[in-house]
């Protein structure tokens, strides 16, 4: 099965349409996110798009110290990475709401925070009518109330964030070795990208890169959650649990897979180029029926490297210290991407 574009029409008509009616080729199905697992965009996406749009979106500028490292934390350094983004901001304003050191600032400056009902509600909303958290879900919730002026806001930070995108994605390749795995997986598996990013971006991004030519379909977040794709696509084609991977950088990738009785092949935040590296020699184990044992230690130190609690709840926090130990990651980001940008320099 080639692969084909969707265009935005059937997107909206249908997002699901290619997911139900899969055809298998191969015996093995492999699963493979995009942002911070393909390619090292994660803190480019986040540093440079999600929050200054964010913090210009909601005018919360005064609070930018405290804002990105709450931010950095839920999409990057957490558990929570890859999430949502809908997800990694409701996480991210209700941490605003719940510091003490930033609701005296809140108060002292009379800033006001985001309104987070909105955004509690339309999360609501997708799951009680198992809907992808996207524009189309968004503006499926907007026409039966087109008077919420804080929809409007989420909206049109979304859509800003998109529209900034290929100006940071398409500069930014895939790591080494992506190219020559995408081959030999290609040899023995049906390829499916299964993402939280809009269709359209990882669409651009893929056939930027040359690379859609190694994959059957993209599943982004209008078309549900990356355990729905894998579903979907598992069941078109009846593949056995055993002959069913996900590669990822991200514990909702580990999830995903794990609740389709598949294994995992983790792409290790900070180590991605050595666990490229090693994939074609994993490879072989899956393809072989013989990587269960493997699994097992990766998964173990995938376990070690995203963070279960927030620092700002550990003992001996000090918000400057915390903040000033990522600031170099931005400054260079800053430098390279977008030289004039709005950074706070603590």
């Amino acid at each position: 099965m080639a692969f084909t574009a969707l265009s935005k029409e059937q997107i909206k008509k249908d997002s699901e349409q290619q997911l139900n009616t899969f055809k298998r080729t191969k015996d093995f199905l492999v699963a493979i996110d995009t942002d911070g697992c393909v390619a090292d965009n994660m803190n480019g996406k986040q540093m440079l798009i999600f929050q200054p749009q964010y913090l210009e979106f909601y005018q919360l500028w005064e609070l930018e110290s405290y804002f990105r490292e709450i931010a950095e934390y839920y999409n990057l350094f957490s558990v929570h990475r890859g999430c949502n983004r809908f997800l990694a901001y409701q996480f991210t304003v209700k941490a605003l709401y719940a510091r003490k050191d930033v609701q005296k600032i809140v108060k002292e400056k009379g800033i006001e925070l985001p309104d987070i009902k909105a955004l509690d509600d339309y999360i609501e909303f997708c799951s009680k009518n198992k809907l992808g958290l996207g524009h189309p879900s968004l503006e499926k919730y907007l026409d039966g109330q087109p008077f919420n002026l804080s929809l409007y806001k989420l909206l049109g930070w979304s859509e800003a964030v998109n529209r900034t995108f290929p100006y940071v994605n398409t500069k930014i390749p895939p790591f080494g070795n992506v190219r020559e795995s995408l081959e030999l997986m290609n040899q023995y598996a049906d390829v499916l990208v299964v993402s939280q990013t809009p269709y359209d971006d990882l669409l651009n991004y893929w056939q930027d890169q040359n690379i859609a030519k190694y994959i059957q379909i993209i599943a982004g977040q209008e078309m549900g959650n990356k355990a729905h794709h894998i579903a979907s696509v598992k069941k078109a084609g009846g593949y056995k649990d055993n002959n069913v991977l996900m590669l990822g950088d991200a514990d909702g990738d580990l999830k995903g897979v794990k609740a389709n009785n598949g294994f995992f092949y983790p792409i290790l935040p900070g180590f991605e180029q050595n666990s490229w590296n090693d994939f074609p020699k994993n490879f072989g184990l899956f393809t072989d029926g013989k990587y269960a044992e493997t699994e097992k230690a990766l998964i173990k130190r995938f376990s070690e490297v995203l963070l279960p609690t927030p620092p700002w709840e550990k003992a001996g926090y000090d918000h400057v210290s915390a903040y000033r130990e990522k600031q170099e990651a931005r400054k260079v980001l800053y430098s390279k991407l977008n030289p004039n940008g709005r950074l706070l320099k603590v």
